[in-house]
């Protein structure tokens, strides 16, 4: 079976940096990596990758920041005033917090700089402007 849109996929995989610095991977989290192809679950390069491919099958491949999390965005930086940082007393540059959207979703924000008047967040995701390595194996396929 060759895999296409609308499997159900597991894979194994390995992410890392331009430098082979590992970012992620499926023995990380003690399972296989499941989910729909081309159902939005994943980013492009990673959906467009396991297309085509067979259950046993592995496979080395690049994605560039377009087809992954996006150039990094420098429009995505905000300063916010202190006290709008609530429940988290010691605020620091580097600390990664989670903060709500209008729309209820959750996402990650990295403090860039911090005083007492002042908050500057990095809304960009941690791996915007990256080009990412994967090594994967298909495990499964139905």
């Amino acid at each position: 079976m060759t895999i296409k849109k609308g499997d159900k996929v597991k894979v194994d995989y390995t992410g890392t940096f331009e430098d082979g610095t590992v970012f992620d991977s499926s023995e990380k989290h003690g399972q296989p990596l499941e989910f729909e192809v081309g159902a939005g679950q994943m980013i492009k390069g990673f959906d467009d990758a396991v297309i085509g491919m067979k259950k046993g099958e592995e496979k080395t491949f690049k994605i560039k920041p377009a087809d992954a999390y996006g150039e990094y965005n420098d429009t995505l930086i905000k300063k916010l005033p202190r006290q709008a940082i609530k429940g988290v007393e010691d605020v620091k540059p580097g600390m990664v917090l989670g903060l709500a959207a209008p729309d209820g979703r959750q996402f990650a924000v990295k403090i860039k700089a911090a005083d007492e008047k002042e908050v500057t967040l990095d809304l960009n995701h941690p791996l915007a402007g990256k080009t990412l390595t994967f090594k994967i194996k298909v495990v499964d396929a139905a």
